[in-house]
C-alpha cells in the first residue's frame, strides 16, 4: 500500500527540486535545467569576489576622503573619491548582472559569456590611480 507523495506539497518539479517554482529571480532559475551544483556555487564565489571588491574601491574613496581633510590635501581629491564610490556602486551593479549572465548560460548548457566588465573595471581603476598620482605630485611641497 502506497501512502500519499510526501513532495506532493512541496510543489516538487519533474526533475525533483522541491524549490525550483519558488526561486527568485524567475528570469534566471525559471529557464534551463539545474546545472552540477559545483558550477553555480563557483559562478556565486565569482559574484561574492567581484562584490568584495566593489566594497573595497568603496572604503578606498571613503577613506581618500578622510586622509585628504586630515593632511589638508587639494579639494579636488574629494572629486576622486567620490568618483572610486560610483565605481565601488557600478561594480556591484556588474557582479550580480554577472552572476546573471553566467547563471543562465549555465543552466541553458550555453558557453560562459566574456567578462564585458573587467576591462572598463581596469580602464578606471588606471584612471583614477593615475589622476591620483599627479593630484598627490602637484600638491607635495
Amino acid at each position: 500500500m502506497t501512502g500519499p507523495d510526501p513532495d506532493a506539497d512541496l510543489g516538487t518539479d519533474p526533475d525533483g527540486d522541491p524549490d525550483a517554482d519558488r526561486r527568485e529571480p524567475r528570469s534566471v532559475y525559471g529557464v534551463g535545467s539545474e546545472p552540477d551544483a559545483r558550477f553555480s556555487m563557483a559562478n556565486e564565489r565569482t559574484a561574492l569576489a567581484w562584490v568584495r571588491t566593489a566594497l573595497a574601491v568603496v572604503a578606498a574613496g571613503i577613506g581618500l576622503t578622510t586622509v585628504t581633510r586630515l593632511a589638508a590635501l587639494p579639494r579636488v581629491l574629494d572629486v576622486l573619491s567620490a568618483l572610486m564610490c560610483l565605481l565601488g556602486a557600478v561594480l556591484a551593479v556588474a557582479a550580480v548582472l554577472g552572476w546573471r549572465r553566467r547563471e543562465r548560460a549555465l543552466r541553458l548548457r550555453r558557453a560562459l559569456p566574456a567578462p564585458v566588465e573587467l576591462p572598463w573595471v581596469a580602464v578606471a581603476l588606471v584612471v583614477v590611480s593615475g589622476a591620483l598620482a599627479v593630484v598627490v605630485a602637484v600638491a607635495r611641497p
